[in-house]
């Protein structure tokens, strides 16, 4: 079985790296992260939308591209690699997911070719507060007109045209889609630890809103969106992981101390192994995850589970060894490596964190073995 990506894959690869190589410069990236007024790059959302990379994965009758989930984790490296400060995994990996998943040919009609164009920036809104959310900690209610609720933290929230949100229909649980430039939502803007991927309160007060799905199935559908999402968030987490692992490679060839390159001192060798390692692993798992996706296999819960834990420990290890490789320089606002640590951190707990998905895998793994 092969695994590895086709011609026509590595070329869209290519393709979006020098895109992005060209438009988000870690000097771009710092204008946003500089600016208190700035949460994303909107020219450099309105080029990605033009590049066509928002459709790739929909189906052409509703604007996109109609290829598929391997192209999309193709994407989510790129933009990993390049740290790109803009709504990408809330609006593609979360609410795109949702509305293909559960939403009416109209509702699909009426948002999807919107989001190809970059006019609708999505969001997904689960959690209320500290914890990982759990079907008794929904709060939020939808009488099947009106949503009345608060969630936070709501990635891209700030920014967001509309959002996909969980709450309680009756007795049960139920996916909503919601537009947030009216009356009824109150934004309130949050800090986190990584400014170019902004996040906010939501608080809704009877405010308009449209189910997806059937009532009740929103708890099953919030965890296949993100089974799915916790595949793309290990790759966009390996495109960040890799470029830790580069910049390193280039600093200790580059930096000499007693008139040798760092590079060829052991302690620095051993470092730089052990993320090579980490971020094999990593690959190994988001490759399994990206197959389970891409031919919905009934193995993408596990596969998922066991993506998202590799990748996210990849992730933190190979940005926080970067910053040991360069020494006291690495702890600098100067050098660019805190900008990979801090989307390290911040994509952690996306979707949940690692305890919540250690939980997932193991669980998983103990229903794959009992059957």
């Amino acid at each position: 079985m092969n695994f590895d990506f086709s011609d026509d894959q590595k070329m869209l690869r290519d393709q979006a790296r020098k895109y992005l190589d060209d438009r988000c410069s870690r000097k771009a990236v710092r204008e946003v992260l500089n600016d208190a007024g700035k949460s994303h790059d909107a020219a450099l959302w309105t080029g990605v939308a033009e590049q066509g990379w928002l459709g790739v994965a929909i189906p052409e009758e509703f604007g996109g591209l109609g290829l598929g989930g391997l192209e999309l984790c193709v994407l989510a490296e790129e933009v990993g690699r390049a740290v790109a400060p803009i709504p990408f995994s809330s609006t593609v990996y979360f609410f795109a997911e949702a509305v293909l998943a559960s939403g009416s040919a109209a509702q699909k009609q009426a948002l999807l070719p919107k989001l190809v164009s970059g006019e609708l920036v999505g969001a997904f809104g689960v959690s209320e507060g500290p914890g990982a959310p759990s079907p008794a900690s929904i709060e939020a209610s939808f009488d099947g007109v009106r949503l009345s609720g608060v969630k936070i933290p709501v990635t891209d929230g700030d920014i967001a045209t509309h959002a996909v949100v969980l709450a309680r229909e009756g007795q049960g649980l139920s996916l909503v889609v919601v537009a947030l430039d009216q009356a009824g939502v109150k934004r309130e803007t949050l800090t986190t630890l990584d400014p170019t991927r902004g996040h906010a309160r939501l608080t809704f007060d009877k405010a308009n809103a449209e189910r997806l799905g059937k009532a009740g199935e929103g708890w099953s559908l919030t965890e296949a969106v993100f089974d799915r999402a916790a595949v793309l968030i290990a790759f966009e987490q390996l495109g960040g992981a890799q470029a830790c692992l580069d910049m390193a490679v280039d600093y200790a060839k580059g930096r000499y101390a007693f008139s040798r390159q760092i590079g060829s001192f052991q302690a620095i060798k051993h470092k730089l192994a052990d993320m090579y390692v980490a971020i094999e692993l990593g690959r190994s798992n988001a490759y399994y995850g990206a197959w389970a996706l891409s031919t919905e296999s009934s193995q993408l819960p596990l596969a998922a589970a066991a993506a998202r834990v590799a990748a996210s420990e990849a992730y933190y290890f190979a940005a926080k060894e970067n910053i040991q490789a360069h020494g006291g320089m690495g702890f600098t606002w100067e050098v660019d490596c805190h900008l990979f640590y801090r989307r390290a951190k911040l994509l952690a707990v996306q979707a949940g964190g690692p305890g919540v998905w250690k939980e997932k895998l193991v669980r998983r793994l103990e229903l794959k073995n009992a059957a």
